[in-house]
């Protein structure tokens, strides 16, 4: 993608001018997002009347979207839209999401009747009611995808010097768990203790905030020119290969097709790789491939070199992405069940205060908060004046792995304590476990941590390594196995669940074993 020619007497674009709007912008929707999902699950059961468990799945799912749905985003803002008008549209599209959910926490009609203790049975919503809730979830889960990534890539494009854009991301991910932190400790304790509508609207009062200072900022933003969709190019590749694979290669550079460079331009030539030499076939020039002023005839029977080497470095790439997904499953799943977990313990600080259940997650918010800011003005810094080199984007992802590993470690001994105290009191499905929440505090600040080292790693990885005309999809790969993650973690559930007949006893990965009852 192409930067937008500008005239001779416009300002500059780009820079450090834009850094305070699209913070903003992160600080202002990651904050609604928090505010309407990190308590999802208890509002489900508490208003809505639906049993836990299939809360839990729900939330499962909601959040399955929130990660998947970031690759759309990033498809559109790469190949047809541009990042500007993606966030513009999806900021939109969410804040009248949380409007609708806020409507049906406030209005009588939009919910179930309220259970009583000795109500029996409860009533569930209605399809109209439900219809509804599903409306608002979609629109607001929709309105977070299109902007999380994109917004990240769309930012770390305002600058030129790759060191300026390692502090952007660093800065960008501090920015979204703060804000996370934000809505976990203040959004969902006025939720849980004030009123539900008040929690919705200030979500949406913040999203809009977010929508409003990222227009602000448009007349200083660089925005780059869609190029129509890179994946068509790839696609290019596979069938142009597979039509050609009976064609001797050649040694000679002269006998494959290159971009086409502008006159008087220096780019260098590229040189076909032997890695996954098959594909080379794809830029291999044969009769009445080329029209007459060197331009492409039939684009599905001829690539250039550099679509086939952004085919290879994608390949090269989907072992290291591939690894989060099972990585990441037993944290997807315990974002979800760890909410029932702690509905089923201890949960009070002192005499009078609660903490919410939604809130657990805050902890991992404060360990992955602090750990950035270390990470980025001590560790750092030091590591490279002791050794004058920084840790590569892999070793981070590296470190981040180990860290989610022990984290379960620890998350099945804490859990096999839960089990052992439950059944030794011969407690019921609905009965407070007389085990403190605080129990789970050491695994949660493990995974915040590993998300410090993994999640930034991970991002700076892609961008670096990614062809440039899916820059914004290098970014939003991340997202997408933990999606997978999220789904994968609901099929187990579900499966177990299943087989089980209704009682629940969940074994993941590094040993994690979550009880839930019947």
């Amino acid at each position: 993608m192409d930067a937008e020619p500008q005239p001779s007497d416009a300002p500059k674009k780009g820079g450090w001018v834009t850094f305070p709007f699209i913070i903003a912008t992160m600080a202002g929707l990651t904050l609604a997002a928090g505010g309407w999902s990190n308590n999802l699950i208890v509002y489900l059961i508490n208003e809505f009347n639906i049993k836990s468990i299939d809360a839990a799945q729900i939330a499962n799912i909601v959040n399955g979207c929130m990660a998947l749905f970031p690759i759309l985003g990033a498809i559109l803002a790469d190949s047809y839209l541009g990042s500007f008008i993606v966030i513009l549209v999806s900021s939109f599209v969410s804040t009248v999401g949380i409007v609708v959910l806020s409507l049906t926490s406030t209005l009588d009609p939009l919910k179930p009747t309220p259970c009583e203790n000795d109500q029996s049975p409860c009533m569930g919503p209605s399809k109209a009611q439900i219809g509804i809730l599903y409306t608002s979830l979609a629109l607001s889960t929709m309105g977070v995808a299109g902007t999380r990534f994109t917004l990240a890539t769309m930012g770390a494009d305002q600058f030129g010097n790759q060191k300026h854009q390692v502090v952007f991301f660093n800065w960008h991910f501090f920015t979204m768990y703060v804000a996370t932190l934000v809505s976990m400790v203040g959004i969902v304790y006025i939720q849980d203790n004030v009123s539900w509508g008040l929690g919705f609207g200030l979500s949406g009062a913040a999203n809009l905030i977010g929508l409003v200072a990222f227009v602000l900022g448009g007349r200083y933003y660089q925005l780059l020119k869609p190029q129509g969709s890179p994946f068509t190019r790839l696609a290019c590749v596979l069938v142009a290969a597979f039509r050609k694979r009976k064609s001797l290669l050649s040694p000679k550079i002269e006998d494959y097709c290159q971009e086409p460079q502008p006159e008087g331009s220096n780019l260098m030539i590229t040189t076909p790789t032997t890695s996954f030499k098959f594909l080379n076939h794809a830029a291999l020039v044969s009769p009445g491939d080329m029209n007459p002023d060197g331009s492409i005839n039939k684009p599905w029977n001829l690539c250039t070199l550099q679509q086939v080497e952004d085919l290879k470095t994608l390949i090269r790439i989907s072992p290291i992405w591939s690894t989060g997904i099972l990585l990441h499953t037993p944290i997807a799943t315990q974002m979800s069940l760890i909410v029932l977990q702690s509905l089923a313990m201890d949960r009070h600080l002192g005499a009078r205060f609660q903490i919410p259940a939604g809130s657990m997650m805050i902890f991992v918010m404060i360990s992955t908060s602090i750990s950035l800011a270390i990470i980025n003005r001590f560790l750092l810094p030091t590591l490279h004046k002791l050794t004058h080199t920084s840790p590569t984007p892999l070793k981070r992802i590296g470190i981040g792995h180990i860290l989610t590993i022990s984290s379960m470690a620890l998350s099945a001994l804490v859990e096999s304590k839960r089990v052992t105290t439950a059944q030794t009191h011969n407690l019921t499905d609905n009965s407070i476990v007389p085990m403190s929440v605080f129990w789970m505090v050491p695994q949660l600040v493990v995974v915040g941590v590993g998300e410090a080292f993994m999640f930034p790693g991970q991002v700076m990885f892609y961008y670096q390594e990614f062809p440039k005309s899916i820059k914004s999809t290098a970014a939003a790969m991340v997202a997408l196995f933990i999606g997978i993650a999220f789904y994968l973690g609901t099929a187990v559930i579900d499966f177990i669940r299943k087989q089980q007949g209704g009682c629940l006893m969940v074994s993941m990965m590094g040993g994690w074993i979550m009880f839930i009852g019947c």
